[in-house]
């Protein structure tokens, strides 16, 4: 069992910046995929950034790739997004979430937190 808790979300311009954290409890936090996923009102839950703790690089969806970066501290047991140039269309409820297969697959995730809100204003 894994427990995730995100921090760090807010509102703030367009352009700006924010980083998100997520801290793990439990067992073997770096065992697993670990990634980070959003919903916009209306929008089903999308894949944003994704890190495999047992090695490789982060993989990410294409509208954040050069922008969002994902970085982990197995030390500290703690995920983090670091979002530069923030863009109106990035809000949403931003969701760590821990599982294994392929890192981009909303289904192979079944450990997830309750989500921080990101609002980007014009």
């Amino acid at each position: 069992q894994v427990q995730l808790q995100e921090s760090g979300g807010g509102l703030v311009q367009a352009g700006g910046s924010l980083r998100l954290s997520c801290a793990a409890s439990g067992r073997a936090f770096s065992h697993y995929n670990m990634g980070w996923f959003r919903q916009a009102p209306g929008k089903e839950r999308e894949f944003v950034g994704a890190i495999n703790l047992r090695g490789g690089s982060p993989d990410y969806s294409d509208s954040v790739k050069g922008r969002f970066t994902v970085s982990a501290d197995t030390g500290k047991n703690s995920l983090y997004l670091e979002m530069n140039n923030l863009k109106p269309d990035d809000t949403a409820i931003y969701f760590c979430a821990a599982g294994s297969g392929p890192l981009k697959w909303v289904k192979t995730y079944y450990y997830w937190g309750q989500g921080t809100q990101v609002t980007v204003s014009l």
